[in-house]
């Protein structure tokens, strides 16, 4: 199901009446509620990150091999593969158990002095035994195949090893802070529409009821059946309302239909001086967006517009899809 973004529209335009009627418009602006946005799939980033490790290995096996087959010819091939893939496969271990250790110093990410103190502490240990692991895997490897692993002296390879490590894992430490600060921004962002979303619904709710009971209450007694079915269609708004933490978003169709609930108590409380027309195309109807946005934007057009003259009015409720982008006008 797509998710574009949603252009709410809360200013009002009054228009010149016309021959037979008249148009009451909103159009209006970028806001803030303009998008309910998914969070993004852990396991898509978890995916995206993997592939891009897994790139990074297979460059830097590939430049070891071409260096092996350029200086020692195509003899003993498994050996620049070894060198490259002890350093891969012990580097993945401490790097991944990094990377899981890292989400307890979220609350940090607001500081990021200390935030990145937290985690250099952990390199006088790390860089050291890295280098220790992947000589053990090569000493090992070589071992079992009756050869010996010749490098340089222990000094220099501890040196060079662990400046290498050391440089590494600075920059790994960079990418996680950015990539977790840009995590924690998007959510902060969702939460921040979410509740900005329930506000405005909240502040409009005692306006919206008081209005919906006096029109019920005045059709009971000369059109119980009509009130009947205005009362049902009430019910369908308000749970809505009270279903929003849970589903803070839908499909324009299904936003229709409430919208449609609410604009039959508008209609009905304000008898023929008013007209609905809905002009929304199928590709619209598909896209998703915040549960009860089209709600408020209908009711200031019936307050600004409708409530405003005694002439008949005609009200249209457009959705246009532009490619991620979803337009909504009243």
């Amino acid at each position: 199901m797509p998710r574009p973004a949603v252009r709410r529209c809360r200013t009002m335009r009054r228009r010149p009446a016309r021959e037979g009627g008249r148009r009451a418009g909103t159009r209006g602006t970028e806001d803030p509620l303009s998008s309910l946005a998914p969070a993004p799939s852990p396991m898509r980033g978890r995916a995206g990150w993997l592939l891009a490790w897994a790139a990074f290995w297979l460059l830097m096996i590939t430049v070891a091999v071409q260096d092996y087959l350029r200086n020692e010819g195509p003899q003993h091939l498994w050996r620049p593969l070894l060198w490259e893939g002890s350093a891969c496969l012990v580097a993945t271990a401490m790097l991944g158990w990094m990377w899981t250790r890292t989400s307890r110093d979220d609350h940090r990410l607001t500081e990021p002095v200390r935030w990145f103190a937290l985690q250099l502490r952990w390199l006088p240990l790390l860089a050291p035994l890295f280098v220790a692991a992947v000589y053990a895997l090569r000493h090992g490897v070589y071992a079992l195949l009756g050869q010996s692993y010749e490098h340089a002296p222990w000094g220099q390879v501890l040196l060079y090893e662990c400046t290498k490590f050391s440089l590494f894992f600075v920059l790994f430490s960079a990418v996680v802070f950015g990539v977790r600060t840009h995590a924690a921004l998007a959510q902060a962002r969702l939460r921040t529409q979410a509740a900005q979303l329930a506000q405005l619904t909240q502040q409009l709710e005692p306006h919206f009821m008081f209005n919906a009971l006096n029109t019920i209450a005045a059709a009971v007694h000369d059109k119980p059946d009509v009130a009947d079915s205005l009362l049902t269609k009430l019910a369908a708004l308000l749970r809505a309302t009270t279903d929003l933490t849970r589903r803070p978003s839908c499909t324009l169709d299904e936003e229709l239909k409430l919208v449609d609930g609410y604009a039959a108590i508008m209609c009905e409380r304000f008898a023929d001086r008013v007209r609905l027309r809905v002009d929304a195309p199928a590709d619209a109807r598909a896209c998703r967006v915040p549960t009860l946005a089209v709600q408020p934007l209908l009711e200031n057009a019936f307050r600004h517009g409708v409530e405003r003259s005694s002439e008949p009015t005609e009200l249209t409720l457009r959705a246009r899809r532009a490619g991620d982008r979803l337009r909504v006008e009243v």
